[in-house]
């Protein structure tokens, strides 16, 4: 028996020689390793909790030897914190700041997670019919003056219309679901929001009048490419773990475009408050659910960059940041 009063140092290092093989071994048949799971950052009440729910509750992360541990966010800003910190290994955020984190040395790594806009919604009897209709208005947007679907709208609105949007209405900044409360009580002419709360609002009764999809359209970007995905670094020693949860990932999804039951499970999680926006949740993330990547989205990827850039995008971007192809993980076979 070796202790701490008999063994000597040279003993000792023997002991940890012959007894690391067996460590090794022992681990690759239960499949843990010294790195521990994958810490998946999830904000509480977004979509990648449904899937989440799926791929537990259905076993597909045993089925793939995915071993993870999901780290609750408080909103989607404290996604790019935990990943830089290492407070989560894989987070879901967007990837013009995973390109401009790349160019600034910080190799990251981004995989599709949903290809689900919102839109520009006003309440079902509005006057206003098109977007040149909201010259005078009081437009809400979700997020900053920097987020990207308000950029490509303005590109859009000085396209289709030859208006000047941030110019020639009432811009008001603010957080996706207090901006929808604000539409809901009539404090807001229109409304431009992530999709979730595009569908609640649509589900109260109001419709759109400009969707993401036609913004992509008028600017000539085909396929349309996921905005939102999966994003790690590229230097990531539990690789094999990110590999088996982009598969545990696809067939989750696959089980959710399929099971009425699935849906019933996770509706819980949904926080809905009708039957209507229930469905609609259900349609807008099923109709989201992106194919693999492959060149042609690259190619559309790139356009996109550069229409972010042209139209104001600089400070969202960076001045010098560069299209790297590389950020974007195309899955073999």
């Amino acid at each position: 028996m070796i202790t701490r009063r008999t063994v000597a140092a040279g003993g000792l290092a023997a002991a940890v020689s012959v007894a690391a093989p067996l460590i090794r071994r022992a681990s690759a048949q239960t499949g843990t390793t010294k790195a521990g799971p994958l810490k998946v950052g999830s904000v509480k009440f977004g979509s990648l909790n449904w899937l989440i729910e799926t791929i537990r509750a259905e076993g597909l992360d045993r089925k793939v030897g995915l071993e993870f541990a999901p780290v609750e966010l408080s909103n989607n800003h404290a996604g790019p914190i935990s990943l830089l910190s290492g407070g989560s290994d894989v987070i879901v955020s967007d990837w013009p700041w995973a390109l401009r984190q790349r160019g600034l040395g910080e190799a990251l790594k981004f995989a599709p997670y949903s290809t689900s806009l919102g839109s520009l919604v006003v309440p079902a009897q509005s006057p206003i019919k098109t977007i040149a209709d909201l010259a005078g208005q009081r437009v809400g947007v979700a997020g900053s003056s920097i987020d990207k679907s308000w950029l490509l709208m303005q590109a859009y609105a000085r396209k289709v219309a030859n208006i000047d949007l941030a110019a020639q209405a009432t811009i008001i900044y603010g957080a996706p679901p207090l901006l929808a409360e604000q539409a809901l009580d009539g404090r807001l002419d229109a409304n431009l929001n992530f999709w979730t709360q595009t569908v609640r609002l649509k589900s109260a009764g109001f419709r759109d009048i400009v969707t993401m999809l036609d913004v992509f359209d008028a600017l000539a970007i085909k396929p349309i490419p996921a905005f939102v995905g999966f994003i790690w670094k590229e230097a990531n020693p539990k690789a094999a773990q990110v590999t088996a949860l982009l598969e545990a990932v696809r067939e989750g999804n696959a089980l959710l475009a399929t099971s009425d039951a699935a849906w019933e499970r996770v509706k819980p999680l949904m926080k809905v408050k009708s039957d209507a926006e229930f469905e609609g949740l259900r349609r807008a993330y099923l109709a989201g659910i992106p194919p693999p990547w492959s060149a042609a989205e690259t190619v559309s990827a790139e356009k996109i960059l550069n229409a972010l850039i042209n139209n104001g995008g600089t400070e969202l971007i960076g001045s010098a940041t560069k299209f790297d192809p590389q950020l974007f993980h195309v899955a073999s076979g």
